[in-house]
């Protein structure tokens, strides 16, 4: 079950966050995705799995749907309902058409009965990874700002703008979650991958360089909650 060494295409680094009880299966998926270069948190109930999305940002979710304190189901409408997009594996034992189409509808991006082959969820992880990373189509247009996600390249009219590579990961957490709020703390989260000290007023300075290069409406600032996207 590990990771195939021929496999030539090249992956998209992914921050994931695994909600499931069972200890035996959860180390399993957790030693695969290391494997495969990705960072795992992983929870055993929704009321962790709660913190952990509003205290830091995931990139992809692995759900189970039966877990200690509820149904992984309701839990992943609210999510939709409040406006997070954060792509979402559903890993579960339940196997009927019925389940499958319930999930699906929920706002599932894929849907795997256990057991499945770690294998086959390397590549589900990967299809669903470079889908949002911004494959197949990496232009995104947000008012006069067009943003080559492929290239990190972008354009306000007809120049050019360039930004650090804190500035990039920063807008880009915006993009990927087009008008939800991120806290302050889901942002820092995105800094420390560079591997410094994310001072107290880090965050402030970044979206203030943004506006500068972007437009002062780009960021949207919620007092005492955190930033949204602006509209376009």
């Amino acid at each position: 079950m590990n990771k195939s060494a021929d496999n030539d295409e090249p992956e998209v680094h992914v921050r994931i966050l695994l909600i499931e009880d069972d200890k035996v299966l959860g180390m399993a998926v957790r030693d695969q995705i290391a494997a495969d270069g990705h960072s795992l948190d992983w929870v055993e109930r929704l009321d962790e799995a709660r913190a952990a999305l509003n205290g830091a940002g995931f990139d992809l979710v692995l759900l189970d749907l039966m877990l200690p304190d509820g149904l992984g189901v309701p839990f992943l409408k609210a999510l939709r309902q409040r406006g997070d997009v954060t792509p979402v594996i559903i890993l579960t034992a339940l196997d009927q058409l019925s389940d499958r189409l319930e999930g699906l509808n929920a706002g599932a991006d894929d849907y795997m009965v256990k057991p499945f082959d770690l294998e086959e969820l390397s590549a589900r992880i990967g299809s669903v990874a470079r889908r949002y990373s911004g494959n197949p189509n990496p232009l995104v247009t947000h008012g006069d700002i067009e943003v080559d996600l492929a290239a990190r390249r972008i354009t306000k009219g007809q120049r050019e703008v360039s930004l650090t590579a804190r500035e990039w990961a920063m807008f880009e957490a915006f993009l990927n979650r087009p008008g939800q709020l991120l806290s302050k703390a889901q942002l820092e989260d995105k800094l420390y991958e560079f591997g410094s000290e994310v001072e107290s007023n880090t965050i402030e300075a970044h979206v203030s360089r943004l506006r500068k290069k972007l437009g002062q409406n780009v960021i949207k600032t919620e007092r005492g909650m955190g930033y949204r996207l602006g509209p376009a």
